[in-house]
């Protein structure tokens, strides 16, 4: 009898934009792949190429995500051997750990043909994660602007951002999720507060609206993350005075760091991409768009 055996193919993402922390994201070219084919038992391969030393068997947090939606409609997962490929950096603030949580999402839709809505899956992701920034734009493709609370997400999603390229200066060290929000302080005071939220809320107007020069320089007046997160990234300040004067819209501090993302005119960094690596040698230079399809499925 043939084995049940899929592919899903998860984007890899962006997310804040400087004011919208926690809320909004992006998708983005780089990729997550995972072969499925049943088994005997679960185990967990590590292409090569992509090697990141990952666990292999049950303690795989991919096997953990999957097995959670399992255990949320009250089934046991059947074993799979799965093959894993990833091109998204792990703990540089490029949506790794967001991308296998959806993967896992996904990965237990198939196998229990749970036939889960996009909302369905975005929200025990929102679960899984405790907010919406990162796992939203993965389902979905394009920008999302999401909102999670009491177990409840509100969301937009903005497709076609062909005007612009997502220039990602990749720093060579790790920076973990946890001790990025652990430098952030418990409380704003209030009327900081109102500043940052007003600016995300026009940040995610030029967005909708297509206004990058707007988008850039909001961006770079955030009060929520950012002037706290700066300190644990080498030559931030002197990367984002650099590339403004460069002819960048923005530079932001994706996700938790330490990855910086200018906005640039679709193009231009390609023109000019030479110049920058040679003025910054010890950054990793990739020029990224925007992914405008989610997770994509394919049967075996």
């Amino acid at each position: 009898m043939k084995k049940n055996a899929f592919t899903i193919k998860v984007p890899g993402s962006t997310s804040n934009l400087g004011p919208g922390f926690d809320s909004i994201g992006v998708a983005l070219n780089l990729y997550l792949t995972i072969y499925c084919t049943e088994s005997d038992e679960w185990r967990f391969v590590q292409k090569e190429e992509s090697k990141q030393h990952l666990p292999t068997g049950k303690d795989h947090l991919l096997y953990q995500c999957a097995k959670f939606v399992a255990d949320k409609f009250g089934y046991d997962l059947p074993p799979y051997k799965v093959v894993v490929e990833s091109e998204i950096p792990i703990a540089r603030g490029l949506g790794s750990s967001g991308a296998i949580t959806v993967a896992g999402i996904e990965m237990a839709n198939q196998i229990l043909n749970l036939q889960l809505s996009l909302k369905e899956k975005m929200l025990i992701a929102s679960e899984l994660e405790g907010h919406p920034d990162n796992v939203t734009p993965s389902f979905a493709g394009g920008c999302v602007v999401a909102y999670y609370h009491n177990d409840d997400l509100y969301y937009m999603n903005k497709k076609e951002m062909e005007k612009v390229d997502f220039v990602a200066m990749i720093p060579s060290f790790e920076l973990r999720t946890k001790m990025a929000r652990e430098i952030l302080p418990e409380e704003l005071p209030y009327m900081q507060g109102i500043q940052g939220s007003a600016i995300g809320n026009v940040c995610a107007a030029a967005i909708f609206q297509e206004d990058y020069v707007l988008l850039g320089e909001l961006m770079e007046k955030d009060l929520f993350h950012q002037n706290y997160r700066k300190k644990l990234i080498p030559h931030y300040q002197e990367v984002t005075a650099y590339m403004k004067q460069e002819g960048a819209y923005g530079t932001f501090l994706s996700g938790a760091g330490p990855t910086m993302i200018s906005i640039c005119e679709r193009g231009w960094a390609a023109e000019q991409g030479q110049k920058w690596k040679e003025d910054f040698p010890d950054l990793e230079w990739r020029i990224l768009k925007v992914e405008d399809e989610g997770v994509r499925v394919e049967k075996n």
